[in-house]
């Protein structure tokens, strides 16, 4: 099981990370940062497998992931 943390001040909504998901668990928040971003949020889950492919494709190094 793993765990993402993404760090919505840093994340520009670009959405690599809900394309390259293979299990589909990060989606965007209809809220949105202060440099007026809709961010990338994790849906809490036990599918998450760790593989960081979703930390390797941000392109601002928002995402970390825990095994």
């Amino acid at each position: 099981m793993g765990k993402i943390l993404i760090d919505q001040e840093r994340c520009k909504g670009c959405q690599f990370c809900l394309d390259t998901c293979p299990k589909k668990l990060i989606h965007i928040s209809e809220e949105f940062n202060e440099k007026g971003y809709h961010f990338a949020l994790f849906k809490e889950s036990e599918e998450c497998s760790a593989c960081t492919m979703c930390g390797r494709i941000c392109p601002d190094m928002a995402i970390e992931v825990y095994k």
